[in-house]
């Protein structure tokens, strides 16, 4: 049975991974671009974070068994479209969101399921295992989604999920269901109220490479003077604060809320969750950049990228397997500071060393550094915010952790790739400028055309392009030039964000206990015995 919940976490995990390392393969056999496949990831992400809570509602209602069964055939769904997927709307239904609602359904479950089965004394063991099997993707879904789109293409990968898919279900019946203590009522309101305001907050964010942040950009809509972004982050941060105003009400008046607000009044669970959705920003900020700097800038083929980023998952899980081994009762505070100092070292790090003339050996310390961080960073948090509340409320902690986790990623790809956007753009048109080697007829145009945003994309494409555009070779040398620096530019500037944000996480660790789960009470045990 743990046998299958794990290899069902594996197939949630490897997903992305795949993705990331493939971005640049992908993006061009479904004719799109960068920011195409970075909409794609948003939005998986997105979907997982807005139905999370509800899913896992909706498992206690059904049950966890059933609930877990549905989940596989969706995503199973999903996998088979977006590997036969000829383009974009294809690929965001498929994957976007169909396996975005099947891992929604899947991921509470399994948490529920564990919960279930095992009892106090097997649990940390067994959501260790499951962690162990996400950090085994972590490890292997780069080289996986590497090899097979330099040698084959990505779309196998996606193939051979719809196999394992069909293995997890033949193994579902020998899963024991987990029934809750009580059937709670769905709540609606709450489940409408918080997708709402989680999808216009994410979206609007999204856009806003093309919209601007602000001010509407050239061309793009104008609502009262100002960027649709604003209003849409500011009516999801509205439709946030109504959702927990309605769960309040709903606790009030004795009615099953969707997230109990008393919850999230525990200081122990929300040290966590904070911490959660910080790590979670920072490492998939660090994924969808990495392997574009590898793929785009350097033009490594997606196997070689997967090699590159293999030091990360190395450390990763020595830590995160190592640390509880040979460190078990050590400060969980500690080893989460520990974790996101190596996150912001190993960021800087590879801030300093990125130069247009830089290779790809500057990522083999940077990727040391963090994995070590995201190890420490997992061998501690699950195990805190699950043991903060009573047992029979741990399954309701993991749509709750899920949810929070997946919105860092969203925001962290829709962020890390509006000012990667933004910023290559800003230096692009102002090297253009500057540079008196290219005509100011050029020039120009230029300012006119790119205000829109510059796509990141290859040196190939963008000589491509050029020669299209019967640009002479002098001008197109310069522009290369320019367009290079202005790619490293746009790197340096989103990874300085990530730094920004580790940071604001160390000063929130504060709120993260100093003993682990169940230290005090053997201690205090002893004392009496």
């Amino acid at each position: 049975m743990l046998l299958t919940l794990a290899a069902a976490q594996f197939l949630m995990i490897l997903d992305t991974s795949v993705m990331n390392v493939s971005i640049a393969t992908v993006a061009e056999d479904v004719g799109t671009t960068v920011t195409g496949i970075q909409a794609a990831i948003t939005l998986y992400t997105l979907v997982m974070a807005a139905l999370t809570i509800t899913c896992a509602k909706i498992g206690a209602i059904v049950g966890r068994k059933r609930v877990f069964a549905i989940g596989c055939v969706v995503y199973g769904c999903g996998s088979f479209t977006t590997a036969i997927a000829p383009n974009l709307p294809a690929l965001l239904f498929g994957w976007s969101l169909l396996e975005g609602v099947g891992a929604a359904l899947i991921l509470p479950a399994i948490v529920a399921l564990i919960a279930g089965n095992f009892g106090p004394e097997r649990r940390p063991a067994a959501y260790g295992l499951v962690a162990a099997a996400g950090a085994v993707a972590v490890a292997a879904g780069p080289l996986i989604g590497g090899f097979f789109t330099t040698y084959f293409s990505w779309r196998w990968v996606f193939a051979g999920e719809v196999l394992i898919v069909l293995a997890i279900l033949a193994l579902t019946r020998r899963i024991a269901d987990a029934p809750p203590e009580r059937r709670p009522r769905l709540d609606i309101v709450g489940a409408v109220l918080s997708a709402a305001a989680l999808a216009l907050v994410v979206f609007g964010v999204l856009r806003s490479a093309e919209w601007g942040w602000i001010q509407p950009k050239e061309g793009a809509p104008s609502w009262a003077g100002l960027s649709p972004t604003v209003w849409l982050v500011l009516g999801g941060l509205f439709l946030a604060w109504v959702f927990f105003r309605w769960e309040s009400h709903c606790e009030a008046v004795g009615r099953e809320p969707l997230v109990r607000p008393a919850m999230l009044r525990n200081t122990e669970l929300t040290g966590g969750l904070t911490i959660f959705f910080f790590q979670y920003f920072v490492q998939a900020g660090f994924f969808f950049l990495v392997p574009l700097y590898l793929s785009v800038c350097l033009g490594l083929s997606a196997i070689e990228t997967g090699v590159r980023l293999l030091p990360l998952s190395l450390t990763l899980i020595a830590a995160a397997l190592g640390i509880p081994r040979l460190f078990p009762l050590v400060s969980p505070r500690l080893v989460v500071r520990v974790g996101l100092l190596c996150l912001l070292a190993g960021t800087v790090v590879l801030l300093a060393a990125l130069d247009p003339d830089a290779g790809a050996e500057i990522v083999f310390v940077p990727m040391l550094v963090v994995g070590l961080g995201i190890g420490a960073l997992g061998s501690q948090l699950g195990s805190v915010t699950v043991s903060a509340v009573p047992g029979e409320e741990s399954p309701e902690v993991g749509g709750v952790q899920n949810t929070v986790t997946n919105l860092g990623i969203s925001l962290s790809t829709a962020i890390a790739g509006s000012i990667l956007i933004l910023s290559t753009t800003t230096a692009f048109v102002a090297d253009i400028v500057e540079n008196p080697a290219i005509p100011s007829r050029v020039t120009k145009q230029a300012q006119v055309e790119l205000a829109g945003g510059v796509p990141f994309v290859s040196d190939a494409d963008l000589e491509t392009a050029l020669d299209e555009a019967r640009v002479s070779r002098r001008t197109a040398d310069e522009a290369l030039d320019a367009y290079a620096d202005a790619r490293i530019e746009g790197l340096r500037t989103a990874l300085a964000i990530l730094a920004l944000m580790t940071v604001v996480a160390l000063f929130l660790a504060q709120r993260i206990p100093t003993t682990q789960p169940g230290a005090a009470r053997d201690a205090a045990a002893s004392v009496s015995g």
